[in-house]
């Protein structure tokens, strides 16, 4: 996935805190927290969420809510569950086919919370 593309696809101006922000993303294999990436960015928190938000916008990341009530953010994609451990709050990206359908309403995302197989020992 070139940021390039994804950039000028929305027709935004591809700054330098906008390519390191979507860099650490298409690199992960898991949704991120600010937490999580505080320490490789070279940006203050102000200019990370302002382009996040931006972002979110634009559908190139969308975002939930944990139970750590932080939030996690990922590239918008193949839409997928995920699974939240209730102990270590370690958040998975569920390769399992998940199609729910509610009658009158369109499903966006999916937590499944439970305890991960590294807690149950």
């Amino acid at each position: 996935m070139q940021i390039e593309t994804i950039i000028q696809e929305k027709k935004l101006k591809l700054t330098a805190a906008r390519k390191e922000i979507l860099e650490l993303f298409i690199d992960s294999q898991k949704p991120l927290s600010y937490d999580d990436i505080k320490e490789s960015i070279s940006m203050d928190k102000a200019t990370f969420y302002r382009n996040i938000s931006k972002f979110e916008t634009e559908s190139i990341l969308h975002s939930f809510e944990s139970n750590d009530k932080k939030r996690y953010y990922e590239i918008t994609g193949t839409p997928h569950a995920h699974f939240i451990c209730k102990e270590c709050n370690s958040i998975e990206c569920l390769e399992e086919s998940i199609n729910l359908k509610i009658k009158n309403h369109t499903v966006h995302d999916i937590l499944i919370k439970g305890i991960c197989q590294k807690c149950m020992g």
